[in-house]
């Protein structure tokens, strides 16, 4: 097979930056919150319902940004760990309305503080409009790039 001599690097492309650094960040906090036996991915849902207490599973798939299933699979393992209430709705069998347990209200903001301090580490070198400009940079893109920002997940683009 003939080498093409005119390919990119990898490492010229910004999004295996943005990557890189997004898994970095990601497992640090992982790190950080493992000795709650929380992965992030758990922390997204339950900082979400935090702020939505009595969505459906559906308004909670869209926001946290994953399918139905997968978050229906999640729910099941924080109902086992007594973190999340599911209740069917009153008007509707099939819809199911989630809220977090006291056990899970006191759980977030310790969470909360954990996802603090990791912002801090990595982007200490910021200031505080470096941040801004940082975060309206990002923004800017995603919806340049077709991004829904009433639905955070990665299946919205246009």
């Amino acid at each position: 097979m003939k080498k093409r001599t005119n390919l990119s690097n990898l490492e010229d492309h910004i999004g295996y930056w943005i990557r890189c650094l997004s898994n970095f960040v990601h497992d640090s906090f992982a790190q950080k919150i493992k000795s709650y036996d929380i992965s992030v991915e758990q922390w997204v849902v339950l900082r979400t319902l935090f702020d939505n207490e009595g969505a459906t599973l559906q308004e909670t798939a869209i926001l946290v940004g994953v399918d139905n299933s997968s978050l229906s699979r999640m729910i099941e393992r924080l109902v086992k760990r007594d973190l999340v209430i599911r209740t069917q709705h009153p008007s509707s069998r099939r819809t199911i309305i989630l809220a977090l347990s006291s056990t899970a209200k006191e759980l977030v903001p310790l969470l909360a503080q954990e996802a603090d301090k990791n912002d801090s580490e990595f982007f200490k070198t910021f200031t505080s409009s470096d941040k801004s400009l940082f975060i309206k940079t990002i923004k800017d893109l995603l919806l340049q790039n077709g991004w829904d920002k009433t639905v955070r997940g990665k299946d919205t683009m246009k």
